[in-house]
């Protein structure tokens, strides 16, 4: 009996290879499509605490939730254990550790290719939507290429170098205000065929831009509202980009990043309803995004931060809808930050790595 039913498993393993080999999941060995877009989402100053808290002030939901790979990227600075966004935006946007405050240059100063620079390069459409001023750093090292920061009107005149196709945020005295030069760049941008457009004379909801046009949008003067203070563009402004960028003919796909810069002043200011309504706005953006990659099914998303700020936690005591919240700082910190992804290439993103991998990583994806 025992040998008898010895063989009859034997047989029965056969017969389940078999099948297991006959089947096209299992017979198909073709790699995965390329993503035609990336959308790099970056929630500025974001850490598990601050995303935990906007979820929990949620109804306990976010959007990444939906996001079916997670990493954890090394922010550290080639100067410092503790990076600013200069540094982290470079090492997202470039793939190269740099000092502190630099701006799309390495340690030597060096200008150093962006993401966005190498996608217009290969003809695909481009884009950035912020809630801080555009000369920001976070936004400053996609398109930039200065040795700090702190080079606002510099940073702005790098606009006119490029060929992005949408800008939304604030800082539009950098551009029409300046004192270095009293160049106007919303005039040149005009010349260069851009539709431009502010605060003071269209709402953004209202406007539809047409997409053989290049579309400049001022949300501020210099940085824009807090979202509990009437803010309410970022999800808005998402969703409009990825369809006006998907839209421009002629272009291989897109690049589009969208920051929500302000997650970080609000740790900056240890205001957790400030972090949770940041969160909330955050997160709806990333909805309408999810809408248009789950449509799409050739973009790859990818949510992360440049660092965590505050060394925000949620302590004992604490009810979902009653946090109590406390933090170790005003500044950035050295806790390893959350990477998320979704679509094509997706996998690419868990594991831990340095944050230049981000960079690297997008590269393979596309097959650069």
């Amino acid at each position: 009996m025992a040998i008898h039913t010895l063989f009859l498993l034997l047989f029965l393993s056969l017969i389940s290879s078999d099948k297991a080999a006959e089947s096209p999941e299992a017979t198909t060995n073709a790699p995965a499509a390329p993503p035609r877009n990336i959308i790099l989402m970056i929630g500025d100053g974001m850490g598990i605490s601050q995303i935990s808290a906007g979820m929990y002030a949620n109804g306990d939901k976010t959007n990444l939730e939906k996001f079916p790979a997670i990493g954890l990227q090394k922010t550290y600075a080639a100067s410092s254990l503790i990076t600013d966004s200069a540094a982290s935006a470079t090492a997202l946007a470039c793939g190269v550790k740099t000092y502190n405050g630099a701006i799309g240059v390495n340690t030597d100063t060096m200008p150093v290719i962006s993401i966005l620079d190498e996608a217009e390069m290969r003809n695909l459409a481009t884009g950035m939507v912020t809630t801080s001023s555009l000369t920001n750093a976070t936004t400053a090292a996609f398109i930039a290429h200065v040795k700090s920061c702190s080079m606002v009107e510099e940073i702005a005149a790098d606009f006119l170098k490029t060929e992005i196709d949408l800008i939304i945020g604030g800082g539009e005295n950098a551009f029409n205000r300046r004192k270095s030069d009293r160049r106007n760049l919303l005039q040149e941008l005009e010349k260069k065929g851009y539709f431009v457009s502010d605060y003071n004379q269209l709402p953004l909801s209202d406007i539809v831009p047409v997409t053989g046009q290049n579309f400049a949008y001022f949300t501020a003067a210099e940085e824009p509202l807090p979202a509990s203070q009437g803010r309410d563009y970022l999800p808005k402004a998402s969703n409009m980009a990825t369809y006006f960028l998907n839209n421009r003919s002629g272009k291989k796909g897109f690049f589009l990043l969208i920051e929500a810069a302000q997650i970080d002043w609000a740790s900056r200011e240890n205001n957790s309803d400030y972090i949770v309504s940041e969160m909330i706005d955050f997160d709806n953006a990333i909805g309408e995004v999810m809408k248009f990659a789950e449509r799409d099914g050739q973009t790859l998303v990818i949510v992360t931060a440049g660092y965590e700020t505050g060394g925000f936690a949620i302590t004992p005591g604490s009810q979902m809808d009653s946090l109590i919240t406390a933090f170790t700082t005003d500044k950035q910190t050295a806790s390893l930050t959350p990477v998320f992804a979704y679509g094509p290439g997706a996998e690419r993103f868990r594991g831990i790595y340095e944050n230049t991998a981000i960079y690297k990583k997008m590269k393979e994806a596309l097959g650069w």
